[in-house]
């Protein structure tokens, strides 16, 4: 669903309002929107589109890399895929969240609070409009509630799984007349009634949309089941894993770059795809992947911002022994980088073995970037010395590509794709002990990856480097192994897409991965001497001082803040 679909339909709203009144005096103020005048079926589904325009995470006050839904700042640079990049004395804020100085002051987290539950408060919008709507047909009726229900579950679902003790508001809470309605308390846990929004999508949405970018029937089931993963329900997420994997609606794509390519947006293996469009008549191209805005190499085209630059830790994760990664030995020798070298200075990248996926992912010198010629490492990056020699990669553009600005283009965000779905399922399988199963769905998810062709090639059309990647050749000796290699196949594949964070949390393993990570990295990286992840805090982030002030009714908060802040 191309985000300009929104910019029309806002103007087909806005001439239901222009119709001269007889009177003077009842003459309604220009430029307010009149909920009468929304409740058919065009206005709704104009709210309706509105709610889905939230999803990239602009369009909420001031808030982009606040609250994109890459999640890079909450789920890459304070996990160990990236570090903030740039240099020490660009947006400080993000470094206090890299080092896990949170504190509820830091106006990220009150930037991506906003956005949660302005998205919450337009899917309630359409519910509350779509009551009074003659025009529409029950199952049409049916179809817009199961969609903004699926919307609901997503925003507060964003902000469960950032700040765990959140409020939840559905239309039947909010009260237009009353501004203190929604100002309830965060003390009920909230995991069962987005289940039920997803159950409810699930139970009515179609397996097909006409329009590319609604949500689907398996949509909703994806998104169920990846709440009853976090809650550890696995035999809940399993049937619904397997519904979808049977239903052969989707394949994985023959190359694993084709995840990330504009120009295969929507492709046979995604499930549900944040639209991005340019050239669509939005504010500076706002609707191309602007949460992303600052995550590009520091010279031209893009000319801007050097953030989210990969961490060696990372990069180091692809080695591979035999096709195979090195579960507990990775971060042992690092993969060779030109770090404190010019770049006029010769450099022969890394011989050793990598899996193809590190250069889909990461932008490192001697190694085709793209179409945009060779990273050339410290031309490329703006404090080498302070962030590291390495640049992202996977929401870059391609020359051939849309954009609307030198950053801004129309590459989708994949939110759901089959290859989650598979290491979803693999992983349920091996905390039931079927370790066969969770080789077979891992292995296929290897399988892809080392399909020669989408592996980074030279202009020469040799491989850029020593790809070696294999499948599994013989069964896991132990649970213990199987749940490791599912953990690091989840990395391996998703790196840098904003869920390691939060994976390592709903893992329990937080503390114990990311307090080795900086035990190492802060010889790389001296900014990170001192940090410390602390264990039953730094779960999640602490609720935004600004809105457990605004939550006042009667002198009484009802929000109250997480333990630790």
């Amino acid at each position: 669903m191309n985000k300009k679909i929104f910019s029309l339909a806002a103007l087909l709203v806005a001439s239901l309002l222009t119709a001269c009144d007889d009177e003077f005096l009842t003459t309604k103020p220009k430029g307010v929107i009149n909920q009468q005048a929304l409740e058919t079926k065009q206005g709704v589904d104009a709210l309706l589109i509105g709610a889905y325009s939230l999803l990239d995470g602009v369009g909420s006050g001031n808030t982009a890399w606040h609250s994109a839904i890459t999640n890079w700042v909450y789920g890459s640079v304070a996990a160990d895929d990236t570090y903030k990049g740039t240099d020490a004395g660009d947006q400080p804020e993000i470094t206090f969240i890299e080092t896990y100085n949170w504190l509820p002051t830091n106006t990220h987290f009150r930037g991506k609070w906003r956005h949660t539950y302005d998205g919450v408060a337009r899917c309630n919008d359409v519910l509350q409009v779509m009551a009074n709507a003659k025009d529409m047909t029950a199952a049409e009726k049916a179809q817009v509630t199961a969609e903004a229900r699926f919307l609901r579950g997503h925003y507060h679902f964003e902000a469960k799984k950032m700040w765990n003790k959140v409020p939840y508001i559905d239309e039947k809470t909010y009260n237009p007349s009353n501004p203190e309605s929604t100002k309830v308390p965060n003390t009920t846990d909230i995991w069962p009634k987005i289940e039920a929004d997803f159950k409810a999508a699930y139970d009515v949405l179609p397996v097909n949309q006409t329009q590319k970018g609604r949500v689907t029937k398996y949509a909703a089931a994806a998104y169920l089941a990846k709440a009853y993963m976090f809650q550890r329900k696995f035999a809940q997420a399993k049937l619904l894993l397997d519904e979808i994997i049977a239903s052969n609606k989707y394949t994985l794509v023959p190359a694993f770059f084709n995840n990330y390519n504009a120009a295969t947006n929507n492709n046979a293996e995604s499930i549900f795809e944040v639209q991005m469009s340019v050239n669509d008549g939005s504010p500076g191209g706002n609707n191309g992947n602007n949460g992303n805005i600052l995550n590009y190499p520091y010279i031209g085209p893009w000319n801007c911002c050097g953030f989210e630059q990969p961490s060696q830790n990372l990069v180091n994760a692809f080695q591979t022994v035999n096709g195979l990664p090195l579960l507990d030995t990775y971060n042992n020798t690092d993969v060779k980088n030109d770090e404190g070298l010019k770049s006029t200075d010769p450099f022969t990248p890394h011989t050793g073995s990598l899996d193809p996926r590190l250069d889909h992912t990461v932008g490192r010198r001697g190694i085709p970037y793209l179409d945009h010629g060779m990273h050339a490492g410290s031309s490329w990056v703006r404090d080498q010395a302070y962030a590291g020699p390495y640049s992202p990669k996977k929401a870059v553009w391609s020359k051939g590509f849309s954009h609307a600005t030198n950053r801004n283009n129309s590459n989708n965000y994949r939110l759901m794709r089959l290859a989650h779905v598979l290491l979803w399922r693999a992983e349920v399988a091996a905390e039931e002990n079927d370790l066969e199963k969770a080789r077979e769905l891992i292995n296929q998810v290897r399988t892809r990856a080392a399909n020669s062709a989408g592996f980074v090639k030279m202009p020469d059309g040799t491989s850029a480097a020593n790809y070696v990647i294999s499948t599994y050749p013989s069964p896991f000796a132990s649970q213990v192994i199987a749940r490791n290699a599912v953990q690091f196949e989840t990395r391996l594949e998703f790196g840098m897409e904003g869920h390691r964070f939060f994976d390592l949390v709903r893992w329990g393993i937080a503390d114990q991965v990311l307090n080795t990570y900086v035990a190492k990295e802060k010889t790389k990286r001296t900014y990170l001497n001192g940090a410390t992840f602390k264990k039953g805090v730094n779960e999640y982030y602490p609720i935004p001082e600004a809105e457990i002030v605004n939550s006042t009714v009667n002198g009484v908060n009802t929000l109250t803040q997480n333990p630790g802040y």
